[in-house]
């Protein structure tokens, strides 16, 4: 269970909700996606099962680079295939 959106930080500023940006990031690129996100399967790969094209993973990478305001190089997205991983990812960079 992701408790991180109901927990402040140390300076007592909410914590975003890693997965549910991740989430978002996808449904703002693909809208129509959206009824599908609610039930995917956190580790599987999510660019196969949802059939996103390259320029929606970038467009997926730049979204979630500039909402978590870290840098995500591009040699890094092979690795990073699933939910997961990305949630790991993102909070590894704090």
């Amino acid at each position: 269970m992701n408790t991180d959106a109901s927990l402040p930080d140390a300076a007592g500023h909410p914590v975003v909700d890693t997965v549910a940006m991740i989430l978002s990031a996808i449904a703002d690129v693909a809208p129509e996606l959206e009824p599908e996100l609610a039930d995917l399967d956190h580790d599987t790969d999510l660019w196969t099962e949802l059939e996103l094209d390259s320029m929606d993973h970038l467009a997926v990478m730049t979204r979630l680079a500039t909402q978590s305001g870290r840098d995500i190089p591009e040699r890094d997205y092979p690795r990073l295939t699933t939910v997961n991983e990305l949630r790991d990812y993102l909070r590894a960079s704090d």
